[in-house]
């Protein structure tokens, strides 16, 4: 007699109150463009499929076997239990494969970055020739993600702008795949001016663009939020934000965190905080990106990052301590040369302690490096 199913797992609970609710757009995306379980929409073909999906589930299965294991194994001894289950990813591109690798039980995780998660209504229309451009733009995007571990806004902003699928969002539906999740719910927003959350409801989607170009319709969808979860578990929420983290408005990404401080609101309602980032262009060492700085130097409780985190000129007044991995004599790229000895320094007076896997940017000499800074106990 075999034995009796398991239990069907309870529906998840339903999407708090408000808000248009794209699931059926983000269960699509995730079998058309991120390659996972789900219903492909008709008028997609098989031979498109296997034309996209053969290429993405090669370069997913790659950077699970080289980078999301060996990484995974890293944090599970190294990412305390009791942090906050609040994590902040700022300059985080598409990146919520890395997250979640870190951060694999967080309650909430925010991203930050320029690049806007796109419109996701495409997907019910988008056919033929033009959605083979789109799914060979988005492909190619992933195997670069997956390939070197970080993502490059100027080639993000470039797929928000030539494609026609909303590549940022398929990066995090991918990641989802990748860590055996399943999608319970997609919803669009923006930030009151108090850094409270609105949800975009359909009379603001009334004001969305419609037949105008990829670019112009993907910055209205700039701020998504995805819920999810792993089988009979709780629900956990990604939001992914589209914002400036300059002190200072910059021509071609909008207002800065001086003049629109609406991001660190939100920011600083979630009081303490674990958080990490990495491949950011050195740019929390320059004073023109104090704001976020300050922010994280006021609110982080445990943090990783490569060297472009919070430099110990920083945090060691702030009360961090700092445990250094692997090898930085310094950057290979000139936006790091301002706070290169100071790294330099840190390492060469920690003792060192090997790191088999790459995290954010290599070296000057190309040898992995990872740090991670923690908050003193009181």
């Amino acid at each position: 007699m075999a034995p009796p199913a398991p239990p069907a797992p309870p529906p998840p609970p339903p999407l708090p109150a408000g808000g248009h609710d794209f699931t059926p757009e983000a269960k699509a995306l995730l079998a058309v463009g991120a390659c996972g379980e789900g219903t492909i929409p008709d008028g997609i073909t098989p031979d498109q499929m296997s034309a996209h999906c053969d290429d993405v589930k090669k370069a997913q299965g790659d950077y699970v076997d080289n980078w999301v294991k060996p990484a995974s194994d890293f944090f599970a001894q190294h990412v305390p239990k009791d942090i906050p289950k609040k994590v902040v990813y700022p300059f985080a591109g598409g990146d919520l494969s890395t997250a979640l690798t870190v951060f694999p039980d967080a309650d909430e995780i925010t991203n930050i970055s320029l690049e806007p998660a796109g419109d996701p209504r495409d997907i019910d229309t988008l056919r033929g020739s033009d959605l083979e451009r789109a799914l060979k733009k988005v492909a190619y995007e992933l195997k670069f993600l997956y390939r070197v571990n970080f993502s490059n806004t100027i080639n993000l902003i470039d797929a928000m702008r030539g494609g026609a699928l909303p590549t940022e969002l398929i990066f995090a539906l991918s990641a989802l795949k990748i860590h055996g999740y399943e999608v319970v719910g997609l919803r669009y927003f923006k930030l009151n001016d108090d850094g409270t959350v609105h949800y975009l409801e359909d009379d603001d989607l009334a004001k969305a663009p419609k037949g105008s170009k990829a670019e112009t319709r993907n910055w209205f969808f700039s701020n998504a939020e995805l819920q999810f979860r792993k089988g009979n578990g709780r629900v956990q929420v990604y939001r992914h934000i589209r914002q400036n983290l300059g002190n200072d408005e910059s021509k071609g990404i909008g207002p800065g965190l001086k003049k629109d401080p609406r991001v660190l609101k939100y920011l600083e309602a979630k009081g303490p905080i674990a958080a990490m980032t990495k491949a950011a262009s050195y740019l929390l060492s320059w004073e023109s990106f104090s704001l976020m700085r300050d922010y994280l130097l006021s609110h982080v409780v445990w943090m990783v990052s490569d060297a472009t985190g919070v430099a110990p000129k920083w945090g060691k007044p702030a009360g961090y301590d700092y445990e250094t991995y692997g090898t930085f004599v310094g950057p290979h790229i000139p936006a790091g040369s301002g706070i290169s000895k100071d790294w330099r320094t840190e390492f060469e007076t920690e003792p060192h302690r090997d790191l088999d896997f790459r995290f954010g940017y290599y070296d000057i000499h190309n040898a992995n490096h990872l740090i991670i800074m923690r908050k003193k106990s009181s």
